[in-house]
């Protein structure tokens, strides 16, 4: 018997209550600070895989059951009865073929319910806590499921994890309202869709409570959606080199739902470096129903290629900045446009998702500023062979404070294999001015500034002639935007190869997007100049009289 993970007497009112969680917000706060009581003196990393491990168990659950019913109902419908429709509810084919995981009896979420206080000794079974029936849970879903081996945590049952609160998470899950209307009116028609939203939102509080580690996993929700909307990544393959918690795959997925579009016509690809955060990947994408290929373990990019001679349509990537210690090798048929330094692994990301991509294929990559004018390590020249091969399709300068994790200015390179009608010019957009703060830290851009960027890529990506023939043949639906591209002072500019070349290949978009016009108010600039200067001298008149009547007052005083 193991007496470390004995489960001692639950006390009442231990954890948040549900009840009044009556909208999304107040549901995910409050499984938040429920499983916020939870950490005692577990490290953060571990913490993030019991909760998040804890989030898709119950995920699996509900959307077996949910199949469940749905076969149920199917059989009642054809005039079966519950009884001869039994051997099909334990048909495993009957769950995959609709995308969900076989689900073993131990590893269903009522029986952990049932047993949240720990499982009682019997004749036919040992004792044993809650957090052992969960890792048994876990193993038995690995078990029961090829593509989840090694993917779930087996750690519920660690000295460092307090039972009770962990049996008390339990029952909060259990009564938690996942399904139907909630109070506010939001209609939530699956359970994972709300536990899809839940995992998201653990994810987000984990990155920011583990600062510059979480910049590991996580990527701002409004830096993913830049890449989503200017891409519009439709259908064929999305791949992400350094997919981390497989953020861009679920925010493309949100961009077809939003759009009508099917989900399945795009597959997924990815490959990421560290097992803790790949196991998350893996979770997040079965949570949103995505089967991504992430391969058969966690992987170095640079040292091993998981996905290699597979063309990919589109390529959305935060790599890590300004990695000093890769697997670098110059002799590396990735590096067609000249090896990498030693020192910094930038431009190594560039060229390897170059190397990824289809003949009309494109990519979004987050990088440091520093990449869009370094010179030092034979990067200059690297650049310069990109932008004589016409490659560079965009360059956005995104604002600061966008990353919790890191200071460091960060852009979006947009490349493309084929530029089309836009074939030797390069657009430059300046955003470092939009956003706004969500707290003291941390700035996040609006579903404004977000469509103003994509709005402005897609104008100058259709020329005017191509515009004139799509609305004359109504290829597609009338937009609210703007459908002729103009260069904007201070915000958007269309350059041409020469023009960059006689910058030195700097490829810094407030080099080329120039100031800001100033607002005509209509008043002819000598008469302004004259009445601010007028004003002005009134002002120091003002001052200088209220100086001497301080003064007068201060010798009174003293008198």
């Amino acid at each position: 018997m193991r007496k470390d993970n004995r489960v001692p007497p639950r006390t009442k009112a231990a954890m948040p209550s549900v009840a009044t969680a009556t909208t999304m917000k107040d549901l995910k706060d409050t499984l938040w600070k429920a499983a916020d009581k939870l950490r005692g003196s577990m490290d953060a990393s571990q913490y993030k895989d019991v909760i998040l491990g804890l989030v898709f168990l119950k995920y699996v659950s509900d959307a077996f059951e949910e199949r469940r019913e749905a076969i149920l109902a199917e059989c009642v419908a054809d005039g079966l009865s519950e009884n001869d429709a039994a051997p099909l509810l334990e048909d495993i084919d009957e769950y995959r073929r609709a995308g969900a995981f076989w689900v073993p009896e131990r590893a269903r979420w009522g029986y952990l319910a049932r047993n949240a206080k720990g499982r009682v000794a019997t004749v036919d079974e040992p004792e044993a806590s809650v957090g052992q029936l969960v890792d048994d849970a876990m193993a038995h879903l690995m078990g029961a499921n090829p593509p989840l081996a090694g993917t779930l945590p087996t750690i519920f049952n660690s000295i460092s994890v307090d039972q009770r609160r962990l049996g008390e998470l339990v029952d909060l899950f259990s009564s938690a309202r996942f399904t139907g209307v909630m109070a506010d009116g939001t209609k939530v028609s699956k359970a994972r869709d709300v536990l899809g939203e839940v995992y998201e939102y653990f994810l987000e509080k984990f990155a920011r409570a583990e600062g510059k580690r979480g910049g590991e996993f996580f990527t701002p929700p409004s830096v993913v959606r830049v890449l989503v909307e200017v891409l519009e990544p439709y259908r064929g393959r999305v791949y992400d080199p350094a997919c981390g918690s497989g953020g861009m795959f679920v925010q493309a997925e949100k961009f077809l739902e939003s759009h009508g579009a099917d989900p399945q016509a795009i597959s997924v690809y990815g490959q990421e470096l560290n097992q803790r955060t790949w196991q998350l990947a893996r979770m997040n994408l079965a949570i949103h129903g995505l089967s991504g290929q992430l391969g058969p373990r966690w992987g170095d990019t640079f040292a091993r290629d998981l996905h290699p001679d597979v063309p990919m349509d589109y390529v959305m990537s935060n790599p890590p900045f300004n990695i000093k210690d890769w697997a670098r090798s110059t002799d590396d048929a990735r590096w067609k446009y000249g090896v990498p330094p030693a020192g910094n692994a930038n431009y190594a990301w560039i060229q390897h998702i170059l190397s990824k991509l289809a003949p009309t294929g494109s990519a979004g990559v987050v990088m440091a500023n520093g990449s869009m004018s370094s010179n030092s390590g034979g990067e200059g020249e690297i650049r310069a062979q990109l932008v004589e091969a016409d490659l560079v399709s965009c360059m956005v300068a995104l604002p600061t404070q966008l990353f919790r994790s890191t200071g460091i200015p960060v852009c979006v390179w947009f490349v493309a294999k084929d530029k089309g009608a836009r074939a030797g010019e390069v657009l430059f957009i300046d955003a470092r001015n939009m956003g706004h703060m969500v707290d003291r830290a941390e700035r996040a851009l609006s579903d404004e500034d977000i469509a103003k960027i994509a709005s402005t890529y897609h104008a100058w990506k259709r020329t005017p002639s191509q515009v004139e023939l799509v609305e004359t043949l109504s290829l597609v639906e009338p937009v609210e935007t703007e459908t002729t591209y103009a260069d904007i002072p201070g915000f958007c500019y269309s350059a041409t190869l020469a023009e960059i070349k006689n910058a030195g290949y700097a490829l810094t978009p407030g080099r080329y997007v120039g100031a800001a016009e100033a607002e005509d108010d209509g008043e002819p600039v000598e008469e302004k100049i004259a009445r601010l200067t007028k004003e002005l001298f009134e002002q120091f008149d003002e001052s200088a009289r209220l100086e001497k009547v301080v003064r007068e007052q201060l010798e009174r005083v003293r008198a």
